[in-house]
């Protein structure tokens, strides 16, 4: 298939894809025109790489986790200790969040409010 269809099929836009393609988590084949031929895995790679963005992981962690995929579903068993180091990596990054939300309710409660 076309880029053009494994957008309407993934609803993911062109621009999207070609970034996929560009970063190198997305390797379509090339006709002898240069047009950009996807296979029906694409369309499920997609799928993967997009759920690996929405957990906040960035693209190069992606093309890392993604050699770990394989089938229908996220196999990250060869990914599990990268992936434990960034839900502590997030989860140090909340705790400081947190806390700097509390130093800011100390300052806001010890301030007076404009009259």
């Amino acid at each position: 298939m076309k880029i053009g269809e494994l957008a309407d099929r993934t609803g993911v836009s062109v621009r999207a894809l070609r970034y996929y393609e560009e970063k190198g988590v997305l390797r379509p084949d090339r006709t002898p025109s240069g047009y950009r031929i996807f296979a029906d895995s694409d369309v499920r790679r997609v799928a993967h790489i997009q759920t690996l963005l929405a957990a906040g992981l960035g693209m190069d962690l992606t093309g890392e986790i993604l050699s770990c995929l394989s089938g229908e579903s996220l196999l990250l068993d060869g990914c599990r200790a990268r992936l434990e180091a960034e839900h502590r990596r997030i989860s140090d990054d909340i705790d400081q969040l947190v806390h700097t939300r509390s130093l800011l309710d100390d300052l806001l409660a010890t301030t007076r409010a404009p009259r």
